[in-house]
């Protein structure tokens, strides 16, 4: 059990840290940065294994969980892009 909270307070951190280098609109609030860096890290432990850095069942860094974290927010801004303009 103490594993999740372990997962979960280090996951603020790294959404956090991801937020501040990639400064912008996004969606804000304590569980969404928590669920970003909780994803960052299971993404850059998915493509560190398929590059082969990581063995299997061997998990991300923390430098690694950053990098994904913001890959996710990149992927967020490509596919929110721009509203469109409404004319009346």
């Amino acid at each position: 059990m103490l594993h999740f909270l372990w997962e979960a307070i280090i996951g603020l951190i790294v959404g956090a840290i991801a937020k501040l280098v990639m400064p912008g609109k996004d969606p804000g609030g304590i569980w969404i940065t928590m669920a970003l860096g909780v994803a960052g890290s299971l993404l850059a432990g998915f493509l560190g294994r398929a590059v082969g850095w990581y063995a299997p069942g061997q998990s991300a860094g923390f430098i690694m969980s950053i990098i994904g974290a913001l890959i996710l927010l990149g992927i967020y801004r490509l596919v929110k892009g721009k509203p469109a303009a409404t004319t009346s």
